[in-house]
């Protein structure tokens, strides 16, 4: 089973935007690879190449918005196709607003562990009963996303694939990051609860597929990815 993030930055200054320090980009970058999202892709609109610079040494692969008529629902298909050209073996996309920078990546590992016991449904992680972001997408449902007008955004494009007959599954993660953009300092965030554990005596891998990865940096990136039309 191989879960993509989709990272989604509609413009350079999205982008780059501060969080904590880092690029948001490159934050969200780093926290998908640490919980196991493989591969990576970045939707992103660079015209002088400096979203490329702030992703150097990271394992992802960028990809042009392509025409702003896309919309974020099209830049979604966008980037789950080009994530299933890179590993034709990709089940889903962890779908991620590039303005949701503190999401956790145990986040990342507890949407793809649910993944693996409900592989048919849309997968949104939710904090105190709110739903937040980033989403997971199953593969299949790729059509369907394609399919949505592209005016759509994020949150609209769930709930069109709901009313399409798509499961759509709330999951407490815990992680005030999904549900708090960066508008929130990170330091003004509620307390990270991490997500419950059902007390059904069943030893779940939560974490395991960040635990599968080296230490050391990922390789030198970014890639990039010169089409992905989810048409073709």
């Amino acid at each position: 089973m191989t879960v993509a993030a989709v990272i989604l930055a509609a413009s350079p200054a999205s982008a780059l935007a501060d969080a904590d320090g880092a690029p948001a980009v490159r934050r969200i970058a780093d926290s998908a690879w640490a919980g196991g999202a493989t591969p990576i892709v970045v939707v992103a609109v660079d015209p002088d190449g400096d979203v490329a610079s702030a992703l150097a040494t990271a394992a992802v692969t960028l990809l042009d918005a392509g025409p702003a008529g896309l919309g974020p629902a099209g830049q979604i298909a966008r980037g789950m196709a080009g994530a299933a050209r890179l590993v034709g073996a990709t089940s889903a996309a962890i779908v991620w607003p590039v303005a949701f920078a503190w999401a956790d990546a145990e986040t990342v590992t507890t949407l793809i562990g649910v993944h693996g016991e409900a592989p048919g449904a849309v997968l949104r992680p939710s904090f105190e009963g709110v739903p937040g972001w980033p989403a997971l997408i199953p593969m299949p449902a790729l059509e369907g996303v394609a399919g949505q007008p592209p005016g759509l955004g994020p949150a609209e494009l769930l709930a069109g694939l709901a009313a399409g007959g798509l499961e759509v599954r709330s999951v407490d993660t815990g992680d005030p990051g999904t549900t708090h953009d960066l508008r929130v300092p990170r330091s003004s965030l509620p307390p990270f609860e991490g997500p419950p554990r059902p007390d059904d005596g069943v030893e779940r891998e939560w974490g395991a597929p960040a635990a599968a990865q080296s230490d050391h940096a990922p390789p030198a990136g970014p890639a990039r990815l010169a089409n992905a039309d989810p048409a073709s």
